[in-house]
C-alpha cells in the first residue's frame, strides 16, 4: 500500500524504487496534462472563433494568452518553488490548471476564455516550472538523467497525440470538451500528488516583488516585439518594443546583480557550464522550431505534397524523439553527458543541413530520413544538456536551474518563431528555404558552444 508523502532516504538520494514510480507517474501525469493543455486549443481555434463570433486575429489570443502567462511566470514560480517548498507550489499549480481548465470550458465570451487561459498557464506554469526540482528530488544521482528522459518522452507524447486529440473531439463535439478533457486527469494528478510527492524544505527567503515586475515587463515586451515581426505594417513597432525590452532588461540585471538567490538566476548563469549549457539549449530550440514552422510551407507550396502527405512527412520527427529521449537519458547516467549531448546537436545539425540542401525535386524517402535525423539527433542532445543543466546546480537551487531550462525553451521557441515569420514574410513561401539555412546555421552555433563546453571539461 502506497504511503503518503514519503520521505527521501538522505538528502540528495531520491526515493527507493516503488515509492519513486509512483511519485514519477504523478509528475508526468500533472506534465502530461499542461502540456496536452497547449496543443489541443492550437487546432481548435477556428471553432472557438466561429463559435464566439470573434475573428481569426482575436482568437488567436486564446493560444497566446497562455504562452504569455507561462513565460512571465516561470522565474518568479520558481522562486517561489524555493521559497514554499516545490510540492506546495506544483499541487498549486495542478489547482489553478484545472480550475481554470473549467472556466475556460464554460466561458461565454472570447475576454472571458482569454482571462481563463491567463490562469491556465500561471497553473501550466506552476507544472512546468517545478518539475525538474521535483525530478531531482524524487530519482537518485546516479538516476536523474533517466527521469529526466522520462521528461522529455512526455513532452514529445503530448505534443504528437494533442492534435489527434483535437480532431476527434472536434468531429464529435464542441470545442468546449477539449477543456473539459482535462479536468479528470488534472483531478487524477492533484489526488496522487498530494498523497505521493516527497516534501521538500523549504528555503526561507523574501519574495522579490521589483524583480518580479521587472521580469514581467521585460519578458511581455520581448514575446509581443518579436510576435509583431513578422507582420510588415507592425515592424516599426516591434522594434521599439524589442528595444524597449532591452532597457527593461539592462534594469533587471542591474536589480538582480548583488543578491545571493537572485529571481534572475545570475549566480548559476556566473558558472561556465550552466551558461554554455544554457546556451545550447537556446540555440537547438531556436533551430527546431524555425524548421518546424518552415517545413510545412516548403513541402506544400514548394515540393507540391499535399497537406496530409506532409503531416505523414514530418510525423518521424516527434516520433524518434519518444524513443531516443529516454535513452539518451540512461545513456547521460552512465557515461559523459557533454559528450553524448554535443553528439546529439552534431547530428541535428547534419540534419537540418540536409534538408536546407534537399534537391529539387526530392522523393518521399530523400524527406523522410532527413526529417528522421533531425528527430534523433535532438532528442540524443536534449535530455543529456538538461540533465547538465539541473544538476550541476546547488541542490538548494533546482528551483532556479529548472526555471532556466524552462526560460531557456521559451526564449528560443520564442525566438525561432519570429525568425520563420519574418523569412516567410519577407520572401513569401520561398523563404521557406532560406528559413532552413538559419535553421541549420543557428543548431551549428549551438555545437560550437557544445564543443567548446566539452574542452572546458564543464567546469
Amino acid at each position: 500500500m502506497m504511503k503518503p508523502e514519503p520521505a527521501l532516504h538522505a538528502p540528495g538520494q531520491g526515493l527507493d524504487t516503488a515509492a519513486r514510480r509512483w511519485a514519477s507517474f504523478a509528475i508526468l501525469l500533472g506534465t502530461f496534462v499542461g502540456n496536452i493543455g497547449v496543443s489541443i486549443a492550437n487546432v481548435a481555434l477556428p471553432n472557438i472563433a466561429q463559435d464566439l463570433h470573434a475573428q481569426a486575429a482575436q482568437a488567436i489570443w486564446v493560444v497566446n494568452a497562455y504562452q504569455l502567462a507561462m513565460v512571465v511566470a516561470v522565474l518568479p514560480l520558481a522562486a517561489l518553488g524555493e521559497k514554499f517548498g516545490y510540492k506546495r507550489v506544483f499541487m498549486a499549480g495542478l489547482v489553478v490548471f484545472t480550475l481554470a481548465s473549467l472556466l475556460c470550458a464554460l466561458a461565454p465570451n472570447l475576454e472571458t476564455l482569454v482571462a481563463a487561459r491567463v490562469l491556465q498557464g500561471l497553473g501550466g506554469a506552476c507544472v512546468s516550472t517545478i518539475v525538474p526540482a521535483l525530478l531531482r528530488a524524487v530519482f537518485p544521482p546516479r538516476l536523474v538523467g533517466a527521469g529526466i528522459g522520462y521528461l522529455a518522452l512526455t513532452v514529445a507524447v503530448s505534443a504528437a497525440i494533442g492534435p489527434s486529440i483535437a480532431a476527434g473531439i472536434l468531429s464529435a463535439g464542441s470545442w468546449r470538451w477539449l477543456f473539459g478533457l482535462n479536468l479528470p486527469l488534472a483531478l487524477l494528478a492533484i489526488a496522487l500528488a498530494a498523497r505521493i510527492l516527497p516534501r521538500s524544505s523549504p528555503i526561507g527567503r523574501s519574495f522579490d516583488l521589483g524583480g518580479t515586475v521587472l521580469n514581467a515587463v521585460t519578458l511581455t515586451l520581448f514575446v509581443i516585439g518579436a510576435s509583431e515581426l513578422g507582420d510588415a505594417d507592425k515592424r516599426g513597432t516591434a522594434a521599439l518594443l524589442l528595444v524597449l525590452g532591452c532597457v527593461s532588461a539592462v534594469l533587471l540585471v542591474r536589480h538582480q546583480r548583488d543578491r545571493a538567490a537572485p529571481l534572475l538566476p545570475l549566480d548559476l548563469l556566473r558558472m561556465p557550464v550552466l551558461r554554455l549549457s544554457t546556451g545550447t539549449s537556446i540555440a537547438s530550440y531556436t533551430a527546431q522550431t524555425v524548421a518546424l514552422l518552415a517545413l510545412p510551407f516548403l513541402l506544400i507550396a514548394e515540393l507540391k505534397r499535399s497537406a496530409s502527405a506532409t503531416g505523414l512527412l514530418m510525423t518521424p520527427w516527434p516520433l524518434v524523439i519518444v524513443v531516443v529521449a529516454p535513452l539518451s537519458g540512461k545513456l547521460a547516467d552512465r557515461f559523459d553527458s557533454e559528450r553524448i549531448g554535443a553528439a546529439g546537436l552534431a547530428l541535428f545539425t547534419l540534419g537540418l543541413t540536409t534538408l536546407a540542401l534537399l534537391p529539387a525535386a526530392p522523393s518521399d524517402v530523400d524527406i523522410v530520413w532527413r526529417v528522421t535525423l533531425c528527430g534523433i539527433g535532438f532528442g540524443l542532445f536534449q535530455t543529456p544538456n538538461n540533465r547538465l543543466l539541473l544538476t550541476s546546480a546547488p541542490p538548494e537551487r533546482s528551483g532556479a536551474a529548472g526555471g532556466l531550462m524552462t526560460m531557456a525553451r521559451m526564449v528560443g521557441m520564442t525566438g525561432g518563431a519570429a525568425l520563420a515569420t519574418v523569412m516567410l514574410d519577407l520572401h513569401g513561401t520561398r523563404g521557406a528555404g532560406t528559413a532552413l539555412d538559419i535553421a541549420a546555421g543557428v543548431a551549428g552555433l549551438g555545437l560550437l558552444v557544445a564543443l567548446f563546453r566539452m574542452r572546458r571539461g564543464g567546469g
